[in-house]
């Protein structure tokens, strides 16, 4: 039977989930075409992409950043190139275009929001890989994806495990919990400090705490991951995803990051997906639905392996989870306030600015701090505004600490 490629958009093309999504992609040269890229600086390595997957279109945040790709593609590509767009809202466009049907959202933080909006509310096949969709929009996200019929389908490895061992009841946006489904279990590695003594995490630098013990991923979510925010980012998306009240979710750290998570039914059973901790094998996953497709990860050797732990997680040790479960159940505003810190404070521990245990009190202060109360946030623009507030306000802190 002959197959009817998908046209693929892959926004942050440059990132760790950009790179192993057009690895995937061009595996399968029959199955796919790539429409569009996008990048925000690594404008090189964006113009290599371009050239070897015959891209129609990229898009680049500003004038400078499209000088810098016609120079690098002088030098990787041949003739007139793709066409280059130009800002966010072209971004947003593109997500949207017609001649795309399939959008990887992998734009890291609340900047890949709007786009990935667009992406739903033109009912596209939209990859989810940027967190801060749900966690920040959820309730807005999830409606656009229900009126436009999108189909939803998450690439974070917990939840795609998730999605993979929950009833088969397709990829639109979920209304209500799975039938018969008591509980969602999420894993965690627990990360490069898991066993380190409390009293040395002050002295934790950038370059440890992006030295993940088993994924390769980029700077930002690497630190996410040693503070275990990035877990309680995804004990939010899994809330919205799969319309999970917080009291039936829950998180086990298991060091060998094999198990990706699991769903517990109300018979005692409980389902699992296995695999290696290798993000082509979601992405491969959600390319391909409902079939599944070579993703050029191995096979996993269990005997190898040999055991597999579990342990609850230590809100000592990791209060940012912590400091997400309260946003969580606190509401929507708070789970803004609560990203939008950890974005400034997580950037001004890279730049060494910030101790990483700070990084969880300065989180503290703007979910004290911000006006979180209300109910739903159902427009753009207001999520985005106190998102903008909740920034100001993690600033603020950072000069307060700066002064002593």
């Amino acid at each position: 039977m002959k197959v009817i490629p998908r046209h693929v958009a892959i926004l942050g093309a440059t990132g760790s989930i950009g790179v192993s999504t057009l690895d995937v992609v061009l595996r399968h040269p029959e199955r796919f075409r790539v429409h569009a890229l996008s990048a925000h600086s690594r404008m090189d390595e964006l113009a290599a992409q371009a050239a070897v997957s015959g891209a129609a279109v990229v898009v680049v945040p500003d004038a400078a950043a499209h000088a810098r790709f016609r120079d690098a593609w002088t030098r990787v590509g041949q003739g007139a190139g793709p066409q280059v767009r130009v800002g966010a809202d072209a971004l947003a466009e593109t997500a949207a275009d017609p001649d795309c049907d399939t959008v990887m959202a992998a734009i890291v933080g609340a900047a890949g929001l709007p786009a990935a909006l667009a992406a739903a509310r033109a009912g596209k096949r939209v990859l989810l890989a940027n967190k801060e969709a749900l966690v920040a929009a959820g309730s807005l996200f999830m409606q656009a994806a229900a009126d436009s019929g999108a189909e939803l389908l998450p690439i974070d490895s917990e939840h795609n495990a998730i999605f993979q061992c929950l009833p088969a009841v397709g990829a639109q946006a979920a209304r209500a919990p799975a039938r018969g489904v008591r509980r969602l279990v999420l894993t965690a590695s627990g990360g490069p400090f898991r066993t380190r003594a409390l009293e040395t995490l002050a002295e934790i630098t950038p370059e440890q705490a992006c030295a993940h013990p088993n994924w390769s991923m980029g700077r930002k979510i690497s630190v996410d991951s040693a503070t275990m925010l990035n877990k309680g980012l995804e004990v939010i998306e899994a809330h919205w995803l799969f319309a999970m009240p917080a009291e039936r979710l829950s998180v086990l750290i298991h060091p060998q990051s094999v198990v990706h998570s699991m769903v517990e039914y109300d018979d005692g059973s409980v389902l699992a997906q296995l695999g290696q901790p290798d993000m082509r094998t979601p992405i491969a996953y959600g390319l391909g639905y409902p079939q599944r497709i070579d993703a050029g990860v191995g096979p996993l050797d269990l005997a190898r392996i040999g055991r597999l732990d579990f342990e609850e997680p230590d809100l000592a040790r990791f209060p940012c989870l912590g400091l997400a479960w309260d946003a969580l159940r606190a509401g929507q505003a708070a789970c803004i306030a609560l990203n939008a810190a950890n974005e400034v404070a997580v950037e001004a521990f890279l730049q060494e600015r910030l101790r990483y245990t700070d990084i969880a009190a300065v989180i503290g202060d703007v979910l004290d701090a911000a006006q979180t109360g209300g109910g739903r946030l159902d427009v753009l623009a207001d999520v985005l505004a106190l998102d903008a507030h909740a920034r100001a306000l993690a600033a603020e802190r950072l000069r307060m600490r700066a002064r002593g």
